[in-house]
């Protein structure tokens, strides 16, 4: 479905961000990419989305190469970035302009139910709390019904107990339609609970540096042995990459992992 065949990405002032990415992300699947701050997870993503050109090597949805945003892939960033003069209804139906009337707001009603907020719908956002607010920004992703959603830690800004609460959400959603998620995140233990597959970055440029495939059957506790298990593995890769002087470690991704 999304592919990165042999991709690298160099900004204009000389910096090279990645290089040399291939990777192939199936439909239905849920993605984690980790790794250390500065590794290229943020730019990587963006060449999913079709928002940066990759330098060399190409990017795909289907097979098409990705010369710019889709309709099929929504993205939600680490902040809500919600409109703050608009209500939670009005944000959601943002993007659902080119729909009839009647057809939006049985859409937007639809999908506030769905995350919950179906009687804030006439609040604005400074009136939620970070959690409610972040909830309204998947929403205006999903409203759109894409088949694939990119989350830039979605989660990293908010209280330990909402986002365990979020997480578990972002899996209830899936479940409705099926559709591919792909997850950035510093946090190794939200990585284990939500994705079949985890992809290791190091490096600077960034490159890919392994995959788990993880085989864990949900809901999945993260007390189980065999969660620990995968978590000791990632992290024992981790520092392994880190040993051999290729990557640093950040302390957030460390507090995160431990």
């Amino acid at each position: 479905m999304l592919t990165l065949d042999r991709a690298a990405k160099r900004f204009p002032n000389g910096y090279l961000a990645l290089d040399d990415i291939s990777l192939g992300i199936g439909e239905g699947e849920i993605v984690g990419i980790v790794g250390a701050s500065g590794c290229g997870k943020s730019t990587l993503l963006r060449l999913l989305a079709g928002l940066e050109q990759p330098s060399a090597g190409a990017a795909a949805y289907g097979g098409v190469p990705l010369a710019g945003p889709r309709d099929e892939i929504g993205v939600v960033f680490q902040e809500p970035r919600l409109m703050p003069w608009l209500s939670v209804e009005a944000n959601v139906a943002f993007g659902l302009r080119h729909l009839p009337a009647a057809e939006r707001r049985a859409r937007v009603g639809e999908t506030l139910e769905r995350v919950g907020l179906a009687h804030f719908a006439e609040s604005l956002p400074r009136e939620l709390s970070g959690g409610m607010a972040q909830r309204v920004a998947i929403a205006r992703a999903l409203a759109a019904r894409p088949k694939v959603l990119l989350l830039d830690e979605p989660f990293s800004a908010l209280d330990a107990f909402t986002r365990l609460a979020l997480q578990e959400h972002l899996l209830e959603l899936w479940s409705y339609d099926r559709p591919t998620f792909v997850l950035v995140t510093h946090d190794i233990d939200e990585a284990l609970a939500l994705a079949d597959r985890i992809v290791l970055m190091r490096g600077h440029p960034g490159r890919v540096h392994r995959e788990f495939a993880v085989d864990l059957p949900r809901p999945r506790s993260r007390t189980a042995p065999r969660f620990l298990a995968w978590k000791e593995e990632v992290l024992r890769e981790l520092h392994v990459t880190a040993a051999a002087g290729r990557t640093a470690i950040s302390a957030p991704l460390l507090r995160a992992a431990l």
